[in-house]
């Protein structure tokens, strides 16, 4: 009897042993969070000095490309179409110098399930104004932190958080567009490729770490009443504590001016995420726009709201109306 109760023992110890092993397992399963910590780290990665203010054609900008890149490999995106690598590389002539500059969109893609040919663009430009040397003024880096190194962090962020999650019904693209500051190039350029009719959406990050005029906890987005896109995020931000407001800067045109445009003149609900009070903001285009003048806070609970609004739409519950252009702009 002894001998038979020692065997139940041990064959009890083992199942227990087993079990406490799977909870392990389970336990230490990679969770999808948005934390300040991942956000601060590419932030000032992209905001450096060393990156020479991004401008398009600079050993800076091809360093930030670079970045980008290797954080695409590291999350795990795939090569979007028919490109061999993260690059979609093209040349177009520089309206100002005329001259012929060759340059590339970074665009990663992570598959959705059942609804894979259906997709929802994620970006930001990663390009900004450069070095230029002024008399009198001691820095000549323009970092452009929040214009818009704080947009692609957005980006960069939200792919690692998708892909742990890992239930985007939808195809996700995830792009940092070159040549917003020559007059959104690199965007136009993306467009002129594309089936528009299978881009459900656009969520385009662009100067996102400030506090806006609406107070915290909130963000303002361009077009809202050209489509029902903001509706749907509001619906899927209540009792959030975060809210979104239409654009209150209607006199700055500011629908056009960035590149959600591209896509929202093919008819694609696509709209720009903010948190900037542009009238009054005195680091817009200068050597000012540093780190330092961004709230980490401000920038991580914008992900995280554009990413809990935007839920229902990557999942496939939710499709914007489409945008119509009446005005040539």
């Amino acid at each position: 009897m002894k001998k038979i109760n020692l065997v139940y023992v041990l064959l009890f110890a083992i199942i227990f042993s087993c079990k406490e092993s799977a909870k392990v397992v389970k336990t230490n399963k990679k969770v999808a969070v948005i934390d300040s910590i991942t956000v601060k780290k590419h932030l000032y990665t992209l905001a450096a000095d060393d990156m020479e203010g991004r401008k398009t054609r600079t050993a800076g900008i091809e360093k930030a490309a670079k970045y980008i890149e290797n954080e695409f490999k590291r999350i795990g995106l795939t090569t979007y179409d028919t490109l061999k690598d993260y690059r979609q590389t093209f040349t177009f002539t520089d309206k100002s110098s005329k001259k012929e500059i060759t340059t590339s969109n970074i665009i990663g893609v992570l598959e959705g399930k059942s609804k894979k040919n259906e997709i929802v663009i994620i970006s930001a430009h990663y390009d900004h104004l450069g070095v230029k040397i002024k008399e009198g003024q001691l820095d000549s880096i323009y970092n452009g932190a929040n214009d818009d190194a704080s947009g692609v962090t957005g980006v960069l962020a939200l792919a690692e958080y998708f892909k742990e999650k890992a239930n985007n019904e939808r195809t996700i693209l995830f792009v940092a567009f070159t040549g917003e500051e020559l007059g959104l190039i690199g965007s136009t350029y993306f467009g002129k490729g594309i089936d528009a009719t299978k881009f459900v959406a656009g969520i385009n990050l662009e100067m996102i770490g400030k506090v806006p005029s609406f107070g915290p906890n909130t963000a303002w987005l361009t077009g809202f009443e050209r489509s029902d896109f903001g509706k749907i995020i509001q619906k899927n931000l209540e009792g959030t504590g975060y809210q979104l407001f239409a654009d209150p800067y209607k006199k700055f045109n500011l629908f056009f001016r960035s590149d959600n445009a591209s896509l929202a003149r093919l008819g694609v609900p696509s709209h720009t995420f903010s948190t900037t009070p542009i009238d009054v903001d005195k680091d817009y285009h200068q050597v000012s726009d540093e780190v330092e003048t961004l709230d980490m806070a401000v920038i991580t609970e914008t992900i995280k709201a554009v990413a809990k609004g935007t839920e229902s739409i990557i999942s496939g519950k939710d499709t914007p109306t489409r945008v119509v252009i009446k005005e040539n702009k």
